[in-house]
Parts: structure tokens; C-alpha cells; sequence
């Protein structure tokens, strides 16, 4: 984990400074854009020790301001919400459980593109920062006491999440994105982007005496947008 971590690291700053330094080199004409996105996500937790479970949808959106030169680089900043969580697996078991947590999120993005002047390509990488506003847990079976539920499977499985409050409602990550931008004319643009949101942070206490050592939100999101360019 902490390898994939510096790694990424590592290649996000590679990027900023091939960017500045072809900046350094040529001038272009700057570009500032706004606009917002919206879209559906898939979500699941890295625990550790491990929890059966399968991705749970969502939603997310965006207000975004977009900073490029004429030519290859930019960077991206948005503002906007995200919802993340997971849903236990039961197999044939008719218990059902889902955990839905809401973030307001801040990705800061390197923004690399490439194309036509009507039909680009482009790659987002970068770190974001979110705060949990909600939490919101749907089951058919009492939670708290799961091992009374009937046919509930309590073999070799973990069940203190199930009822565990989020401690850290602070989290952040490393956020990377592929998509296609379609201009309709020179000033307005219609997106299509994938994002994995990879979780840093821990949801839960993550001391040697806890229960879980990792509870990291992991996602994927998929997104159309509308950017308007300003100048």
C-alpha cells in the first residue's frame, strides 16, 4: 500500500514539472473554463482484516474551474459531492446491508490533453480532500445485533463494522481520470470522463488495538459535464 502510494506520489510530481517545464519554454494563450458534472458511482471499502462485500451506486457532482494553456496542459479544481460506502455480501442469505457516506470534495488535478481543436482526449491525475456530511445505513435485519437476525451468516465473518461509528470524517487521496471532450462550439464543451478515487485515509480507528488496521475508501465514478470558456 505504501509502495502504490509513493508511487503515485512520485508521478504526480514527474507530471507538474514536465509542465512547467514546457511552460518555461513556450507561450501559449491561457484558457479559463467553468462549468459542472454529474454522474453515478460505484463504491467499496479496503479493509483490513478483509469484509465480504460487493460495490454499492451513488452519485456525484461538481462545480469545476479549469485553467489551461492552449496547448497539452492545465490544471483542474472543482467543488461538489461524492457518495461513497459499501454493501455487505450475504450470499444466499436474505439479509440485506448497505452503508451509504455523502463527502463534500476538493480534487486538485493535473489536466493533460490532447486532440483536435473539436475532439480531445485528456488524463486527470492529482490529490483531493473531502469531509464526510452524512452517513446513512440501510439494512432489513437489527444491525447492532446481527448474530439474533435470522439467517444471518455468521461464519467466518466480520461484524463490527456493520454497527461502528465513523471516526475520521476527514479523508483524502489520489484521484486519476480518463475522458473525452466534445466541443459544440470554440467556448462550449460536453465531457465524458472515468475516475478511480483511491482513499488514503481511514474511516475507522486504525491503532493496533482496533478492530480494522485499514477502512479506506476506494471508487469509481463516471461523469458528463459542460465546461464554458470564459477566455
Amino acid at each position: 500500500m505504501k509502495l502504490i502510494t509513493r508511487k503515485l506520489l512520485a508521478l504526480m510530481c514527474a507530471l507538474a514539472a514536465f509542465s512547467c517545464a514546457v511552460n518555461a519554454q513556450t507561450h501559449y494563450k491561457p484558457h479559463l473554463s467553468v462549468g459542472f458534472k454529474a454522474g453515478m458511482t460505484m463504491s467499496e471499502m479496503s479493509f483490513s482484516p478483509s469484509v465480504k462485500q460487493s460495490f454499492t451506486d451513488g452519485t456525484t457532482g461538481a462545480v469545476t474551474f479549469r485553467y489551461t494553456e492552449e496547448k497539452l496542459f492545465g490544471l483542474i479544481a472543482e467543488l461538489g459531492w461524492s457518495q461513497r460506502g459499501w454493501k455487505e455480501k450475504f450470499e444466499e442469505s436474505p439479509c440485506r446491508y448497505s452503508r451509504a457516506l455523502t463527502y463534500l470534495h476538493l480534487p486538485l488535478l493535473t489536466h493533460i490533453y490532447f486532440g483536435s481543436p473539436r475532439f480531445k482526449c485528456f488524463f486527470n491525475l492529482g490529490p483531493e480532500f473531502a469531509y464526510m456530511i452524512a452517513d446513512k445505513i440501510t439494512a432489513n435485519f437489527d444491525y447492532r445485533d446481527p448474530y439474533h437476525a435470522e439467517g444471518f451468516p455468521t461464519k467466518a465473518r466480520m461484524t463490527e463494522q456493520l454497527a461502528m461509528d465513523v471516526k475520521n470524517k476527514f479523508d483524502y487521496g489520489i484521484v486519476g481520470g480518463f475522458g473525452v471532450e466534445f466541443y459544440v462550439t470554440p467556448r462550449n464543451s460536453v465531457t465524458l470522463e472515468g475516475r478511480y478515487y483511491f482513499g488514503l485515509g481511514n474511516i475507522f480507528p486504525a491503532a493496533k488495538a482496533d478492530t480494522f488496521s485499514a477502512s479506506r475508501n476506494t471508487s469509481i465514478e463516471i461523469t458528463v459535464g459542460y465546461n464554458f470558456r470564459l477566455k
